[in-house]
């Protein structure tokens, strides 16, 4: 027999996912906990029957607490419980399909240089899409990358890096992640788990994200902003060239920083400007 039940949603009626319901007793005791499922549906086990608090939270919403009563048969009802998004969460974008904006997205590749310094390369050309559900939890994404279009502003060591000693343009012509739900982590942060294919490998990665918002753009559409981050090592894609070693340092560290700052416009087609 179910304890405590409720149907967790927010302002807009989409159901939270993932949402805690936790209910203590009025000393504070914890008498039960419980997750919602896929619908905002939750249930505890049953419980001492009498007056107990219930308390409900979810990452990037404000919580809510009620009194509630629980029967003699260890049961009780709360109703429909509406989270309100944290104060400066920016509201989700609408549901549907937005395409990645390659003249207003950056695509920057940070990497260690002799355990000293910094090179910074940019990848040109970017394209994909965001399919946005009607909860975050179900959205998913696409995004390509032309491996040739790595640009770090020199044209000899540009070369080196599309040779095979390091990306083999030629071989593999597309870097691609394909993402599927995002995860709220607290207000606009997110993370998408997905799988990147590089080099010919493919391999499991999440995005941290933060979520910039959506609003009108000058040419009459609508626009959503996210930044994403995710650090790869590149021996992980067997991109392990080490031609020159001074005291055990390697001239280009393992370690690679990506970083993402990506426009969407709402819709399957980008507009004429």
């Amino acid at each position: 027999m179910s304890g405590l039940t409720a149907r967790i949603h927010t302002t807009e009626g989409w159901p939270v996912p993932e949402a805690v319901l936790t209910v203590t007793d009025l000393s504070g005791r914890q008498l039960a906990r419980a997750t919602a499922g896929a619908t905002g549906e939750v249930a505890t086990d049953a419980l001492p029957s009498g007056v107990c608090t219930a308390i409900i939270t979810a990452p990037g919403f404000q919580p809510v607490a009620q009194v509630a009563r629980v029967g003699a048969d260890g049961s009780g009802r709360l109703g429909q419980i509406v989270l309100a998004p944290e104060a400066g969460t920016n509201p989700a974008p609408p549901a549907g399909p937005w395409t990645i904006d390659p003249v207003h997205s950056t695509v920057l590749v940070t990497a260690r240089h002799l355990g000293i310094a910094s090179i910074k390369a940019r990848f040109a050309e970017v394209s994909g899409r965001l399919n946005v559900a009607e909860t975050l939890e179900n959205t998913t994404g696409f995004a390509e990358i032309k491996t040739a279009s790595i640009d770090t502003g020199i044209g000899m060591r540009d070369d080196h890096l599309r040779s095979p000693d390091f990306l083999d343009a030629e071989k593999y012509p597309v870097i691609s992640f394909t993402g599927s739900g995002l995860r709220r982590t607290g207000g606009d942060k997110l993370v998408m788990p997905g799988e990147l294919t590089l080099h010919g490998q493919v391999r499991p990665i999440e995005l941290d994200i933060t979520y910039g918002g959506y609003g009108p753009d000058p040419w009459g559409g609508v626009r959503a902003a996210f930044h994403a981050e995710v650090q790869l090592h590149r021996n992980d894609f067997a991109i392990d060239y080490n031609a020159m070693v001074r005291a055990g340092i390697a001239a280009v560290g393992t370690a690679v920083k990506i970083d993402l700052d990506i426009e969407l416009v709402q819709g399957e087609q980008l507009p004429q400007m």
